[in-house]
């Protein structure tokens, strides 16, 4: 399992993605699941994956091997991000095409899911979800990311704060509590996190940071969400209606 998270804001784009990769509780691995090609001053491009790892990585290479040959349509040379997604796709489709059946011989999932986003030349930003089966789906206005992976326990404060308007700043610590959130209630999704954020119109990557166990900025986000949690908890009314029960009583001493 993984947790992957991108955002679309007025502002620029941030993706987040964890590492770790596990194969039953005694098989835990840490790969990175987000890749980037950048042409700064042309085009900025960033894929978080996750699913079956041989499938998104094989996807992943097939794509980059397809742009190192100038005369077909590639990675480097398409005019928008919706081609570039559309280019995914098609590798997603191939690579479980030849794959798939082996794997399913074994009984072995076989699916994977991306996200993809990034902006190029004079065409606006985009962010896109790929599906297993190589079909996609554009964000919009009213829902500005996308969640890939072990989403739940991270989506409720995304929903929260998250608008087209969030600052780049606020949007990587909203990122942050997502993970904390998502860490505390899954073990198979944890650290290190790769963030990357990417500026309007700046067609360059502007900031990428490699989160691991030791960050004392995370450390700090951790322990004072859930602090910050507890205290909210603790200053919030009981409820009227079981002011007048004492709930000690409706057991006997003894159960």
């Amino acid at each position: 399992m993984t947790y992957c998270v991108a955002l679309k804001l007025n502002a620029g784009l941030v993706f987040a993605s964890d590492s770790r990769t596990n194969a039953g509780i005694d098989q835990i691995a840490c790969f990175k699941k987000m890749s980037s090609f950048v042409n700064e001053g042309d085009r900025v491009i960033v894929i978080l994956s996750s699913g079956n790892l041989s499938i998104t990585q094989n996807a992943i290479n097939l794509l980059e091997q397809k742009g190192r040959h100038e005369e077909a349509r590639n990675i480097w040379s398409v005019d928008s991000m919706f081609e570039v997604a559309q280019l995914l796709g098609e590798c997603l489709r191939e690579v479980r095409k030849h794959d798939g059946v082996f794997l399913a011989q074994n009984n072995v999932d076989a699916s994977a899911n991306f996200i993809i986003g990034g902006q190029i030349q004079t065409e606006q930003m985009r962010l896109f979800m790929v599906y297993a089966e190589g079909n996609f789906i554009e964000a919009g206005e009213e829902t500005p990311y996308f969640q890939i992976g072990e989403t739940k326990y991270g989506k409720p404060i995304i929903d929260r704060v998250i608008t087209p308007e969030t600052p780049l700043s606020e949007a990587v610590k909203c990122v942050l509590v997502s993970f904390d959130s998502t860490m505390r209630s899954n073990l198979s999704v944890g650290l290190p996190i790769d963030i990357a954020c990417y500026n309007q119109a700046g067609l360059r990557l502007d900031f990428e940071q490699h989160i691991t166990q030791d960050d004392p900025y995370f450390s700090q986000i951790s322990r004072r969400w859930s602090d910050g949690l507890k205290g909210v908890f603790a200053s919030l009314p009981n409820p009227e209606w079981l002011a007048d029960v004492d709930l000690n009583s409706q057991f006997p001493p003894d159960y």
